[in-house]
C-alpha cells in the first residue's frame, strides 16, 4: 500500500495504530506533575526519547485526548513547570499499567497504584520511591502540534536531578538486567530486552 496522505487522508486513529505499530518499540516515561493545589498526576506516555546531552533534555508527547482536551499532564505543567520522569520497568509493569487509567482532575494515580511517594532533589513535584531510575526536570517548552483529537504536544524538559540505585550505576554503565526496562509495541503489548545483539559503529 501507498499512500500520499495530501490525497488520501487516513483518519486519526488508523493513523496511530499504524505509526504505534511501526515505530517500535518504544521506550516509556512514566511522568509525574503536580497541579498548584498540590494534587499529584502519574502517567505513563511511551513518545518518549531524550533530545539533548548539553543540556540534558528529556522529550515527550502527550496526545490530546478523544474530545480534543488536554491530559492531566498538560494541565499540571502549565501550572507547576516541573516533573520527575521515571524510566518503565518491568518490576513496576503493573502500576505502571494501572496509571495508565483516566481518573477525575484532581485525584492521585500514585494512591491508586499503590505507589509511595518520595521527595526528588531540585524540584517540587515527587518521584516514585519505588523506580530505580527518575529524572527531575523543569519544563523548557510545549509544543502543541493542533486542536484535533489525538493531536500531540511535543514536551522538552531539562534534566536538573538524578535518582538512581547504585546498584544499576557503576560510573560509567546502567546494569540493563538490573534495570529491566520495558519498552512498548501497539495495542496491549510490551517488549523486555532479554534479547540483545551488538554491531559496532564504524569508526
Amino acid at each position: 500500500m501507498d499512500t500520499l496522505l495530501e490525497q488520501s487522508p487516513l483518519s486519526a486513529g488508523t493513523l496511530y495504530r499504524l505509526l504505534s505499530g511501526s515505530v517500535c518499540p518504544r521506550p516509556i516515561a512514566w511522568v509525574a506533575t503536580q497541579d498548584k493545589h498540590g494534587n499529584a498526576n502519574l502517567a505513563p506516555f511511551s513518545f518518549f526519547n531524550v533530545a539533548s546531552i548539553d543540556p540534558p533534555i528529556l522529550a515527550f508527547s502527550p496526545l490530546l485526548d478523544g474530545s480534543a482536551q488536554p491530559k492531566d499532564t498538560l494541565r499540571n505543567l502549565a501550572e507547576v513547570d516541573e516533573c520527575v520522569v521515571h524510566v518503565g520497568t518491568e518490576g513496576l509493569v503493573d502500576a505502571l499499567n494501572t496509571t495508565s487509567a483516566s481518573l477525575p482532575r484532581g485525584e492521585d494515580e500514585f494512591t491508586l497504584a499503590g505507589l509511595e511517594k518520595a521527595a526528588m532533589p531540585g524540584v517540587r513535584v515527587p518521584r516514585i520511591a519505588a523506580a530505580p531510575v527518575a529524572f527531575g526536570c523543569k519544563l523548557v517548552d510545549v509544543v502543541r502540534f493542533g486542536d484535533r483529537p489525538l493531536a500531540g504536544s511535543l514536551v522538552l524538559a531539562q534534566v536538573v536531578a538524578i535518582h538512581i540505585d547504585d546498584a544499576l550505576w557503576d560510573g560509567r554503565h546502567v546494569d540493563m538486567e538490573a534495570l529491566q526496562p520495558i519498552g512498548r509495541l501497539a495495542g496491549s503489548d510490551y517488549v523486555r530486552i532479554t534479547d540483545r545483539f551488538a554491531i559496532e559503529r564504524p569508526s
